[in-house]
């Protein structure tokens, strides 16, 4: 399978996840098409062309010729210097060629435009009853606080590595993220847990949460107790990073009882709690790597691929 082709049936899969919908995402790429239109020709070489069809900014080819034949790839939740180094001995000291280095988490422009992607947040929240203009006005704060923090970051770091040693390398963030935001809201809607307990014995029946529980990082009940019924549920894994700060009375207003997400700061757990809210705590690398076994179910569809495991991740095939 073509680099490219692994990149775009990528972008292909998180819009079908994409709890938004895809005529809200044809929305937002028809906005970015109108915008380049409209800018200036100076300003156009500074405009990151991929956003005119790929509405996940902190998904990227980072290095590497588009055409590149892809047979084997070594994939981590993190991808950094040490893991391009590892790679280049792999590839020099054994038969073992890999094609390409695949993180989950976004690095040089990608990570750079992390920020981007959680204005998905509040079109997830209004989808819950919260109105969209307290959203979107919730959001826009902290994703400012998202782009300042990431302004003094060295983003091109692990990608000149991955240049300097003519290795092909790219991330997928947020389609990953819809596919275990998607999955895991099916699934409670299906099984429909009673109590708390009964959701985190639907968690440690997944193959990535069982092991992550062996490993002694279970899901865990961070707020509410194993006798707390469930109520309303908002699944909270995707749009970037973690959202608003005072967005959980919100929540409590809209209806939801229950909160599912990978990881929550001690400031946003401590206004969850201040609303009386459920809060499960899923584990953030056990479900990043659903998501990437979600994805790459899908991806292999079209072909089968050979994966190496390093980094918190492991390559699960599964009926789900």
């Amino acid at each position: 399978m073509k680099l490219e082709r692994i990149y775009r049936k990528s972008v292909e899969i998180g819009i079908a996840n994409d709890l938004r919908g895809k005529n809200e995402i044809n929305k937002i790429l028809k906005e970015e098409k109108d915008k380049f239109k409209k800018i200036e020709k100076e300003e156009a070489e500074y405009f990151d062309k991929e956003r005119l069809s790929n509405p996940f900014s902190d998904t990227r080819i980072l290095n590497g010729d588009l055409d590149t034949e892809i047979k084997k790839i070594i994939v981590g939740i993190d991808m950094q210097v040490g893991e391009l180094l590892l790679t280049y001995l792999l590839n020099k000291d054994t038969d073992q060629k890999i094609d390409l280095v695949l993180s989950h988490h976004p690095e040089g422009l990608a990570l750079a435009q992390l920020y981007e992607v959680m204005k998905l947040q509040a079109d997830l929240l209004a989808n819950y009853g919260i109105t969209i203009s307290v959203a979107e006005q919730l959001m826009e704060k902290r994703i400012s606080e998202i782009e300042r923090r990431l302004m003094p970051v060295n983003h091109t770091r692990t990608v000149d590595v991955a240049r300097v040693l003519g290795i092909p390398m790219m991330c997928i963030h947020t389609p990953a993220d819809n596919c275990v935001t998607s999955y895991l809201k099916k699934t409670f809607d299906k099984e429909n847990p009673f109590r708390l307990r009964n959701l985190l014995q639907i968690l440690k029946n997944i193959p990535e949460y069982n092991k992550s529980a062996k490993l002694q990082v279970p899901p865990k009940i961070v707020n509410g107790t194993e006798n707390s019924k469930c109520g309303k549920i908002y699944v909270d894994m995707t749009g970037g990073t973690e959202g608003s700060k005072e967005i959980f009375e919100k929540y409590a207003n809209s209806g939801v009882s229950t909160i599912v997400c990978m990881h929550l700061s001690e400031e946003h757990l401590e206004n969850a709690k201040k609303a009386n809210l459920n809060v499960v705590i899923a584990g953030h690398i056990a479900s990043d790597v659903l998501g990437l076994n979600l994805l790459f179910d899908e991806l292999e569809k079209d072909e089968k691929l050979e994966f190496f495991s390093v980094s918190g991740f492991e390559r699960i095939r599964t009926k789900r």
